[in-house]
Order: structure tokens, then C-alpha cells, then sequence
């Protein structure tokens, strides 16, 4: 402790470089933070997907339907504990530019599918007892205000109904979820749309197959397209975790672009700070001397020069990342489109790893030179 004021002035000594070069920190592990964020969200929950699930959709794509038929057969093969469907509604709420996912499911065996989904059982009952029930995300819940009971309107853009172009909805539940599932979704019962639907009567989007052992994931998704193959509407099976891996490569892999730009950033402004120290210890090599000369070590030298370092780093990139972590609580800015909009606890331990790798990259070499100096020879550079 008896050094800190000698490490904070020293800090301090050229208070504009000092500045300037903590504003660099501080952008650096801002951009890192608000980067990973976006990473985390475009993997849309890759890493909480469940392995005992598998995705069956149409070979062609994701976009032709499914007949319902292929339910019951599913349901009766070895090794599946429950499967269902769920059908893309892709309705509007009031404004295009409202998005949110809407999708038709099958209450009962949704909710066993998905038990991350937390639905208090008289929401259950009432979702079940209610034909044109609906049960939405709490963060969507909370983006237009709305709560149990309800009624929302949504605007028809593939599935038409029979009469008109408006659908309504009774929210009869709020689910809520640990973090990093997605709660700004809105489901509602298939029956209500299949029964009310102008054309695709019988038809679903895909279907969703619990496993009992997930280690015969592999050897299930062959037999489930061997078993419609040949047929009309042939399948693709793949895991969740790579169905919504899909999802999430369809526009690039947004994962490697935001780790490389992070590196690149961080790498440059790595410099910055290096820079900055070998700077202020070039300036200082008299009074280096003058420590010595007085009885401090070559290793206490050593440890002043890397807490400077250190300092200069944490304080800077500390800001930065809590700065982003402030910025990342305030939800989605863009209104619906990365609904997981979160920096994991991972990447913030990452951050806080890299920040000190690089206040001891930043600070080695001026540290190991300030260490290795012989008082003669600083002195006669006066």
C-alpha cells in the first residue's frame, strides 16, 4: 500500500497522454463488449438448445409445409418421448415494423417439450380451456404493455382467415425463463388456425421430436428421413442445436466476423497502451536511477512499472465494459430483431482475462528493461 501514491504519480505524470490513452481503453473494451453481445444474440440460445431434440423440417426448405399425418407416426417409433409441431404464423401487430416471432403449437406437448418455459398452472389451464388463447414471452409482455386477458390483433400475412384479414388473440398466460432464452415470443393454439385458415388445412410448419436417450440422436434423424423418403413432403432431421445453428450462419458467421473485428481492435489499442509505457518509463530513467540508488530493488522497479501498467488497463477497459454491460441492460435497441440481447458473464470474464493479459504485455518490456537498469549508465544519460 505504502507505494500507491508513487504509482499514482506516475500515472498522472502526463495527465494528457494518460487521458487519451484510457479514452482508447475505454472504446477498445466498449466495442469488445457491445461485439460479443451481438455475437451472443445471433446464436439465438445455440448453446442452451436441447440435445434430446430434434427438428424435422421439409428437404426442400424450411419454408414448405409439412403434412400433419406424419404426427402419429413419429409419436410411435422407438426411442421418442413426445413430439409435436409448430407452424410459422408471421402475423403483424399493428406496424411492420413490430416483429416478433408468432407460431402455432400444440399447448400440452409444447410445454413438456419445453420445460425452460415457466407458465403458472392456472395460465396453463386457461390457455388450454381457451380456443384462441395465446402465451407470450415476459419480455415481450412487457415491450407493449400488455398482461392476462388481454386481446391482441394480428394482421394475417401467409395464413389468411376464412373471413377478413385479422386474427385475435386472448393472452391467457406470461412465461418467463432463465437468461439466455428467448422471452419475446407469442404462441398460440394450431387448432384455432387450422380450423379458421382459408387454404393449408392439415399442413405444418415442422416438427419437434423428444428424444429418450440423446446419444441415438444421429441414428433417430436417419430413421425419421428413411421413413418418409420417396414421399411427397420428404424430411431433413437435424439436432436443435443445429437447426438454430443454421438459423444463425444463414447471413454469415457472425461469430468469427465479431471475434475477428474485437481482435483487431483490441490488438491495435494493445499498442496504445504498450506505447504509452515504454513512453513514460524512457522519460523516467534518471529517476529510476535515483530509486535504486536509494535501496529499491530491481523487482520492486519491476512490480511499480507493471501496476502502472495494470492500472492504466483495468481502469480503462473497466469503464469500457461496464459501460457496455449499462448500455446492454437497457434491452434490444433494435426493437425486437436480437431478442436474446445480452453480454453473457462468460464474455465479461474474457473481457476482464484480457485486460489483464494486456496490462502485462503492455507493461513486460518496459518493466523487464526498467529492472535490468544499471544506475551508472542512467545517470550518465542525464
Amino acid at each position: 500500500m505504502k507505494f500507491l501514491p508513487l504509482i499514482w504519480k506516475n500515472v498522472w505524470r502526463r495527465k494528457f497522454r494518460t487521458t487519451f490513452t484510457l479514452l482508447s481503453l475505454f472504446v477498445a473494451f466498449l466495442l469488445f463488449g457491445l461485439l460479443m453481445t451481438i455475437k451472443a444474440a445471433f446464436s439465438l440460445g445455440v448453446d442452451i438448445a436441447g440435445l434430446d431434440r430434434l427438428i424435422l423440417i421439409h428437404k426442400v426448405s424450411l419454408i414448405m409445409p409439412l403434412p400433419y399425418s406424419y404426427l402419429a407416426r413419429l409419436q410411435a417409433t422407438p426411442g421418442v418421448s413426445r413430439a409435436t409441431h409448430q407452424t410459422w404464423f408471421n402475423g403483424i401487430y399493428q406496424d411492420p415494423s413490430n416483429f416478433f416471432a408468432n407460431i402455432a403449437v400444440e399447448p400440452e406437448a409444447f410445454l413438456e417439450i419445453y420445460p425452460e418455459f415457466r407458465v403458472p398452472p392456472d395460465q396453463v389451464a386457461a390457455w388450454l380451456a381457451d380456443r384462441q388463447g395465446a402465451l407470450v414471452g415476459r419480455d415481450l409482455a412487457n415491450r407493449f404493455g400488455w398482461s392476462v386477458g388481454d386481446r391482441v390483433p394480428l394482421i394475417g400475412t401467409i395464413w389468411q382467415p376464412k373471413q377478413g384479414q385479422v386474427w385475435d388473440f386472448n393472452i391467457r398466460g406470461i412465461y418467463d425463463a432463465d437468461e439466455g432464452v428467448d422471452k419475446t415470443q407469442f404462441f398460440f393454439r394450431y387448432d384455432y388456425l387450422d380450423e379458421n385458415r382459408a387454404v393449408g388445412e392439415g399442413l405444418v410448419g415442422w416438427y419437434v421430436v423428444k428424444i429418450a436417450d440423446p446419444s441415438q440422436a444421429v441414428a433417430l434423424s436417419r430413421t425419421f428421413d428413411e421413413m418418409f423418403a420417396n414421399s411427397p413432403a420428404e424430411t431433413k432431421t437435424t439436432t436443435e442445436k443445429g437447426f438454430i445453428e443454421g438459423f444463425a450462419t444463414q447471413i454469415g458467421d457472425i461469430g468469427a466476423i465479431m471475434i475477428a473485428i474485437s481482435s483487431v481492435v483490441l490488438f491495435m489499442f494493445g499498442l496504445v497502451a504498450a506505447s504509452t509505457m515504454a513512453q513514460s518509463v524512457r522519460e523516467r530513467t534518471s529517476e529510476l536511477a535515483v530509486l535504486k540508488t536509494l535501496g529499491f530493488s530491481g523487482g520492486t522497479i519491476l512490480a511499480l512499472v507493471l501496476a502502472e501498467s495494470f492500472f492504466v488497463v483495468l481502469v480503462g477497459g473497466g469503464l469500457g465494459l461496464a459501460a457496455a454491460w449499462l448500455f446492454v441492460r437497457q434491452g434490444d435497441p433494435t426493437g425486437g430483431l436480437l431478442p436474446l440481447f445480452t453480454l453473457p458473464p462468460r464474455d465479461i470474464a474474457i473481457g476482464v482475462a484480457l485486460m489483464a493479459a494486456m496490462g502485462l504485455l503492455a507493461g513486460a518490456a518496459p518493466a523487464l528493461g526498467a529492472m535490468r537498469l544499471r544506475i551508472t549508465d542512467a545517470l550518465r544519460r542525464v
